[in-house]
């Protein structure tokens, strides 16, 4: 991992490699926990001498260096002092670092709606600069309506009253706006045809909703392809996923899995790989952008 202040620099945090250009803390805490690992490493010292200097436990250094929590300054500056680094303008580079990696996203003002480990989602669909998601029941969240995102919140939460409902659309609706912005991402679906075919809050919600489709499928950064009814044998017979990648070389990758109550976020190569052959698989199998066109246009005929 590069170093985190460039030669040349005029104050240790006026320009920073690696720093990204957007998605707030939790791209950061992914790039500081990477160099405190490189720094760790360098100076070959084991996760758990590194645990026992911060008077924690190996397991908390993997979660410091993966990125999963926030920093404490005490430990950080402990850890910097353990590995060697004792130039003031490098360790305030990083300190001031972690000092920004704690700081709260957009999303924290929908804390009351949204689980803990959603919130590290939140943080890489905000910096990712290429989002690639496959959907087999449902329209991608980003691509999605304001009534079918109630409908679908309705399901999902059928015990939420009307308020909380909400404030979860909401949520969504605002993680919607950075397709349209100046550094929007580029994001590639593939939803399977049976999606479509789901009347999710009724007739007149799928119909607006596949209008919404065809009309998002026309800008610039997006790609829409449907895997049609008679497509069989999908290459990921395993469920829905996502696919972040950024703009940032420090980050790898990251493909994210939801459960009912939790998710999983995998980064090693060998996952990676295996989820990009896959939804390269269905890119393939499915109809291209000009065909998935003609298709939804047949869907809203049938309507």
């Amino acid at each position: 991992m590069p170093a985190l202040v460039p030669a040349g620099a005029d104050t240790p945090t006026a320009e920073v490699v690696g720093y990204p250009r957007r998605g707030g803390p939790t791209v950061l805490r992914l790039l500081l926990g990477g160099h405190l690992r490189e720094l760790r490493e360098t100076a070959g010292i084991s996760a758990e001498d590194a645990g026992y200097a911060i008077r924690g436990s190996h397991s908390k250094i993997s979660r410091m260096e993966n990125g999963r929590v926030g920093f404490k300054q005490r430990d950080v500056a402990d850890l910097l002092t353990l590995y060697g680094v004792t130039d003031e303008a490098d360790r305030e580079a990083v300190l001031s670092l972690a000092r920004q990696a704690n700081t709260p996203g957009w999303w924290h003002r929908y804390g009351d709606v949204l689980p803990a480990w959603f919130e590290v989602y939140l943080g890489l669909e905000e910096a990712a600069s290429l989002i690639r998601a496959y959907e087999v029941h449902f329209v991608p969240g980003l691509l999605q309506t304001e009534d079918y995102a109630r409908a679908i919140v309705r399901l999902g939460h059928p015990e939420a009253g009307e308020e909380e409902v909400e404030r979860r659309v909401g949520l969504r609706l605002a993680r919607q706006m950075r397709l349209m912005g100046p550094d929007a991402p580029a994001v590639w679906a593939v939803v399977d045809e049976t999606a479509l075919h789901r009347r999710v809050g009724g007739t007149a919600v799928m119909r607006e909703q596949v209008r919404h489709l065809i009309e998002m499928s026309t800008l610039p950064n997006v790609t829409l392809q449907v895997v049609p009814l008679n497509v069989t044998g999908s290459t990921a017979a395993g469920g829905p996923f996502t696919i972040l990648r950024f703009a940032e070389p420090a980050l790898s990758d990251v493909v994210y899995l939801e459960h009912l109550t939790s998710a999983l976020y995998l980064d090693k190569a060998g996952d990676v790989e295996a989820y990009l052959r896959a939804i390269n698989g269905l890119s393939v199998a499915a109809g291209q952008p000009q065909e998935t066109q003609r298709l939804l246009q047949d869907i809203l005929a049938g309507m």
